[in-house]
């Protein structure tokens, strides 16, 4: 009798009011929401790694900023190279440990916006072209409309059937390092005194950013950040052996070559590519772009513009 009451006691009992239960995430959408309260520590870790990656690339976007207003221009560009590192390493633990989200890919764009639009257009500004305040200013605004104007588009367009070897448009993290290799450079104490002239300058303020917002197909390498077999490892491994030594002997002129060679590999592959493929195999060159749809139409908009060009009664490609 009495264990027939203890059992009648505790399945009347309340249930324990968990700790923060009142400010539990809700969806607009209905979806179900998991909090991080309701994961094991290591899951929990498991799916916050890549952000931390994130902050610390936003932190380091934002401190590049601040020493840029403060003239720190050498301090200022190394704070980018760190930003550029922890973008791809953000990148790279996200799909080693599956935690790849829309959250992420989100969090991701508004850390880039900040560390390779903001931070860059501020350097521009302060750095680049103080001598002409007119010109400073609308470089700065131009560097962060493209860089905005490129994550948005790759938040809109990611296909997962796409050539993964390839982006379109140079990347925000590559543009940026061109403004923080050129900065680095120049700033060497046995580079002598820097050149005002508005060549250079108006170059690395504006041609970067424009390439930004083109459709140019620039190799992503992923390969060497994601390699798969013994050979791919090796080949990862030397080239960050010879990008290490490089920054140890030479980090101006290293941070130079990697840079600008980057941006010229896609007009030597447009140039080298007949010799490449006849050489290596299709799989060597790029395969040939399909037209995209147009970014700023709505998704209804961009349905009915695709079935007038395919044709009344033909699916759209």
């Amino acid at each position: 009798m009495a264990e027939r009451r203890r059992g009648h006691v505790s399945e009347e009992a309340p249930a324990r009011r968990r700790r923060f239960d009142r400010w539990r995430l809700v969806s607009p959408t209905g979806a179900e929401v998991v909090s991080l309260r309701q994961l094991s520590k290591r899951e929990r870790l498991r799916v916050t790694a890549p952000t931390l990656f994130t902050i610390v690339n936003m932190m380091s976007g934002l401190s590049s900023v601040l020493l840029a207003f403060r003239g720190e221009f050498t301090w200022a560009a190394i704070l980018i190279a760190v930003s550029i590192i922890m973008d791809i390493a953000d990148g790279g633990v996200a799909r080693l440990v599956g935690a790849t989200s829309p959250f992420g890919l989100q969090m991701d764009s508004l850390a880039d916006l900040i560390a390779f639009g903001f931070a860059p257009a501020v350097l521009v500004h302060t750095w680049a072209l103080p001598d002409y305040p007119l010109l400073s200013w609308l470089a700065a605004f131009f560097w962060l409309g493209c860089a905005a104007f490129r994550l948005a588009r790759f938040n809109v367009t990611v296909d997962p059937t796409a050539d993964k070897r390839y982006f379109v448009g140079l990347p925000s993290p590559a543009a940026a390092a061109v403004v923080m290799a050129t900065i680095f450079a120049l700033n060497q104490p046995k580079s002598g005194a820097y050149d005002t002239s508005l060549i250079v300058p108006v170059i690395v303020s504006f041609v970067p950013a424009l390439l930004m917002v083109t459709s140019i197909r620039f190799r992503s390498f992923r390969n060497l950040l994601a390699p798969s077999g013994r050979n791919a490892w090796i080949t990862t491994g030397l080239a960050v052996l010879a990008i290490v030594i490089g920054l140890v002997l030479n980090p101006g002129l290293t941070g130079l070559v990697i840079a600008y060679g980057y941006i010229l590999q896609a007009p030597l592959g447009v140039l080298t590519a007949p010799a490449r493929e006849r050489l290596l195999g299709p799989e060597s060159v790029a395969p040939r772009r399909e037209r995209m749809p147009s970014v700023f139409l709505p998704e209804t908009e961009v349905v009915s513009a695709a079935e007038d060009v395919a044709g009344p009664g033909c699916p759209p490609s």
